[in-house]
């Protein structure tokens, strides 16, 4: 038979005491303590002797010296070689102007080059001439001056021979004919002589012509040669002019850089300073970061900076130096700068720009377009 089972009661097994739970709990409790005091202590040793060394901020774009490209002389526009996002390198051309007008001019300019020039060259020889013909003049006048001196003195002797035998008439030892034929002579010599000193005048004259000549002719070359007369090198100078003019047609890049909003089309008809495109330099380019005012007070123009982009991952880090500081907040240049001086006022933190240059061989490596953000870390030397 079975076993009867029996009714005594079971005695339930005795509960764990609480005692190893507290432990354990109190454990965790002091590591944890321990734990956050560890952090806290490193987090007060990092703002003590770490957080002073640098200033960061995110409120940085990316800027570069745009070129705009502008002609120089009006014209149609013959060709476009460049469009918006295009890879361009320094004197690459652009846009071709239609160049016949300064064709025109420059062939034009070589003409009176030319022309100019055998002017000068015609200077120099009637200035040979003209000295031969003032010399010939010259002795003109020596001659004339000879030949007066002669008539002078010929009139002096027939005044002489007039008053002898005048004296001497009244005795009758000359007749009546010979007194007559003295005063012939003599009106006939002061005639000769006369007419001898109108020459000489006239020759006197006649040289001083030829002098004023040559003077005249003189000024023209002297002191220089037929290249570096003033005449020609004013004719010169316009044909350098129209020789730039033609090479003003054709807009090159000023340096390497990507086109950026293109605003010409060939046919069209450009004035002088018309805006047709811009050239960004990417391999020139530089950060604006806004730094708070309070934050300024150990950035140093030379101090180093690194940087990153939104557009690259934290491991891609640009390194850069602080060259400046701008003239004034961003808000002193605003459009409507703001009105302090009312009633309503509330103190806003103001910004200043501080400019920073890249290094450009890292802008190589790893691009940027004018107006990205960055986050730049200036470093107190």
């Amino acid at each position: 038979m079975p076993e009867a089972v029996t009714t005594e009661a079971i005695t339930p097994a005795a509960a764990p005491s609480p005692a190893p739970q507290n432990a354990v709990r109190r454990r965790l409790f002091t590591i944890f303590g321990l734990v956050g005091a560890v952090l806290a202590v490193i987090f007060l040793v990092w703002w003590l002797f770490f957080s002073g060394l640098s200033e960061t901020t995110d409120d940085a774009y990316v800027g570069g010296d745009i070129a705009a490209i502008t002609p120089l002389v009006s014209g149609a526009v013959k060709e476009v070689r460049a469009s918006d996002t295009q890879q361009v390198h320094q004197g690459d051309a652009l846009v071709v102007i239609d160049d016949s007008d300064a064709q025109v001019a420059v062939a034009q300019a070589e003409a009176e080059l030319q022309r100019v020039a055998r002017k000068v060259r015609g200077y120099v020889a009637t200035d040979t001439g003209l000295q031969a013909q003032e010399a010939a003049r010259h002795a003109d006048t020596e001659r004339a001056k000879a030949q007066a001196e002669q008539a002078r003195s010929a009139l002096e002797k027939a005044q002489s021979d007039l008053t002898r035998r005048t004296s001497i008439a009244a005795d009758g030892a000359v007749s009546g004919e010979e007194v007559a034929n003295a005063r012939t002579a003599v009106v006939s010599a002061r005639a000769n002589y006369a007419a001898s000193v109108a020459t000489y005048e006239e020759a006197r004259a006649n040289q001083q012509v030829a002098a004023g000549s040559l003077a005249t002719n003189h000024a023209l070359v002297a002191g220089t040669s037929v290249d570096t007369n003033p005449e020609v090198n004013a004719a010169r100078a316009k044909l350098n002019q129209a020789q730039l003019d033609l090479a003003r047609t054709t807009l090159r890049a000023p340096f390497d850089g990507v086109v950026a909003r293109r605003q010409v089309q060939v046919g069209q008809r450009v004035q002088a300073g018309t805006t047709l495109m811009s050239v960004v330099p990417v391999d020139k380019l530089y950060v604006d970061a806004n730094f708070k005012e309070d934050q300024l007070r150990k950035i140093k123009v030379g101090q180093s900076v690194t940087l990153t982009s939104d557009r690259y991952d934290s491991s891609v880090v640009f390194h850069g130096k602080v060259i400046g500081f701008a003239g004034g907040t961003g808000a002193a240049f605003a459009l409507i700068p703001a009105q302090n001086a009312t009633g309503n006022w509330i103190k806003v933190v103001q910004r200043v720009p501080i400019r920073i240059a890249l290094d450009p061989a890292e802008l190589r490596a790893h691009p940027l377009l004018v107006g990205l953000s960055m986050t730049a870390k200036v470093k107190f030397n």
